[in-house]
């Protein structure tokens, strides 16, 4: 009785230490203060075997190894996982041509190694819709793959999904030539993956290659998860235009984790909206708890852009990232027909070579501003950089401005280098910028 007791009280003080050890573990916080949600931190993948029945396209008809688009084959094959309570589409090994494909409610994507599922060259192929496009809610192009109100949404497996892209990057570059003004949407060009109103969606280790227009569009979505991802499109010859690899756009809770990114724009972008009245129509808003980590990115023209269509964002992380070619690590884009406020941004143990570090300027591409006498002041504050080690053409690019305020920069524990012709942080265009153990060229900078 007497070693029972013993045996009892013993493995109460282990569960009591136990649970002490539990409550000393540090909270992480969001650079506002708030707590980190655990859901950030688990890092567990999507067991695609759990998702119900698979339906492999070969076993309904669906040919690999020709050129026919079989959007309508496909989309017959998710329209009868559906029917019949939801489950996997799988494309196995082979190549299989689509335009637009719309999953539903309990259908997932799986794409086998060695599959590929490959987007037409032709925009005929991509049905027109009312969609959301450049910050504006209008008809328009479909994606390859698209899901609205989808909650659970998963795309997995070690294939490809091809947009095909090289047609459509030909006609823009040549649309350019005829009128320097052609928009992207005049050049009629599908996304790769477009997700709407949808909530806890993942996407994990597939290839996403040569998308026409934006590699991978959220809107209004929370709680998705961008794992192990390789994005690609050209940056040499032949350049993918606005080939952007994430768009986050009027979503929160949002995981970018162990990605590789090599694009001809933008890596991640946070969207939002855009115009003069842009803070006031119901179909913007803002994007907040962003966390992207243990990115590797090749060449992009920014790894974390704010802008150019965003009118309000907040608490986000980027860190343990390194880059080989990038334009800039941290871009903020202030559009002057555009009331913006972007805040609590973070950015940690990052390396690499850059142009520039952080850029912060205006942004007037396709600028129309309207009259408004209450035109808030946009602004950016509290954006801190921490643990950088950077080979940089400049590492401070921030340009002042009477359309909009700065204030509460830090830097803390930099070590880079600064190929500019200026001297490192000589113009200081913000209120209260901080700096703490910074170290450009060698030299200590206070």
């Amino acid at each position: 009785m007497k070693k029972r007791l013993v045996w009892t009280l013993m493995l109460a003080m282990v569960c009591t230490l136990g649970m002490a050890k539990k409550k000393v573990v540090k909270q992480e916080l969001w650079p506002n203060g708030e707590p980190i949600a655990e859901w950030f931190t688990d890092t567990t993948k999507v067991d695609v075997a759990k998702l119900g029945k698979q339906y492999v396209l070969t076993d309904y008809g669906v040919r690999q190894g020709t050129c026919d688009i079989q959007t309508k084959e496909i989309q017959a094959v998710i329209d009868r996982a559906a029917s019949q309570g939801g489950g996997v589409i799988v494309v196995p090994k082979g190549t299989f041509f689509s335009g637009s494909l719309f999953f539903k409610q309990g259908t997932h994507l799986y794409i086998e190694e060695g599959g590929v599922l490959k987007g037409s060259e032709r925009i005929r192929d991509f049905e027109i819709r009312e969609t959301r496009i450049e910050g504006q809610t209008c008809k328009y192009f479909s994606a390859l793959v698209n899901a609205d109100s989808v909650n659970g949404f998963t795309i997995a497996g070690k294939g490809t999904i091809d947009g095909n892209g090289t047609p459509y990057w030909e006609e823009f570059w040549i649309r350019r030539k005829w009128n320097r003004d052609c928009t992207n949407k005049d050049a009629q060009r599908p996304r790769l993956t477009y997700i709407s109103n949808s909530q806890n969606v993942t996407i994990q280790d597939v290839r996403l290659i040569n998308s026409p227009f934006w590699t991978n569009h959220i809107y209004r979505c929370d709680h998705v998860r961008y794992l192990d991802l390789y994005i690609y499109s050209s940056t040499i010859d032949i350049k993918g235009p606005s080939t952007d690899a994430i768009d986050i756009d009027v979503c929160h809770d949002v995981v970018v984790r162990g990605c590789y990114m090599n694009v001809n724009d933008d890596a991640v972008v946070l969207k939002g909206g855009k115009g003069t009245f842009a803070d006031q129509a119901p179909e913007n808003g803002p994007c907040y708890n962003i966390l992207v980590e243990n990115c590797h990115y090749g060449t992009v023209h920014g790894c974390m852009t704010l802008g150019s269509e965003s009118v309000h964002d907040w608490n986000v992380i980027m860190r343990n990232c390194r880059a080989d070619n990038t334009n800039n690590v941290l871009w903020l884009k202030m559009r002057p027909d555009t009331p913006q406020h972007y805040e609590y941004v973070r950015v940690e143990n990052f390396t690499g070579k850059c142009r520039n570090c952080l850029l912060v300027k205006g942004w007037t591409q396709f600028y129309e501003k309207k009259d408004r006498p209450d035109m808030p002041m946009s602004q950016c504050n509290n954006i801190s950089f921490k643990n950088i080690k950077m080979d940089c053409g400049v590492f401070f690019n921030v340009e002042g401005s009477d359309k909009f305020r700065l204030n509460d920069f830090s830097f803390e524990d930099i070590d880079s280098k600064d190929h500019g012709k200026n001297k490192p942080f000589e113009k200081r265009p913000i209120e209260n910028l901080t700096l703490k153990n910074v170290v450009i060229n060698g030299e200590n900078i206070q």
